[in-house]
């Protein structure tokens, strides 16, 4: 039973990363596409709102992996474990944060 557990954990974490890959990559492809269609097309797309629909993107995917990473460190609590969920939990915050920051600058700008 006890193995159940962690297998059902093992498998929702791959889960979470996966969606939260799925995530930024499908946000790059779509800011991609904009940008091919407001340069040959010329669409009605601005860079700021490609540059914040991505920047949206890329934030979701971080809650995602964060996720993810606190699953796996459930898994395995060691002291070295744990501060490295530590540390990237610390690192993707910042960068959700000044990213965030970015999506608010750009809101403006809309």
């Amino acid at each position: 039973m006890f193995e159940w557990g962690f297998l059902a954990l093992g498998l929702f974490q791959l889960f979470l990363t996966m969606v939260g890959l799925a995530m930024i990559i499908y946000g790059g492809i779509v800011a991609t596409i904009e940008i091919i269609f407001h340069e040959t097309r010329k669409k009605n797309y601005t860079y700021a709102h490609i540059r914040h629909q991505f920047t949206d993107k890329i934030l979701f995917g971080l809650e995602f992996l964060i996720a993810a990473d606190v699953i796996r460190t459930i898994q395995d609590p060691t002291p070295e474990e744990i501060l490295t969920l530590g540390a990237i939990v610390l690192i993707r915050t910042v960068m959700g944060y000044f990213l965030s920051k970015e999506v608010q600058e750009y809101s403006f700008l809309e």
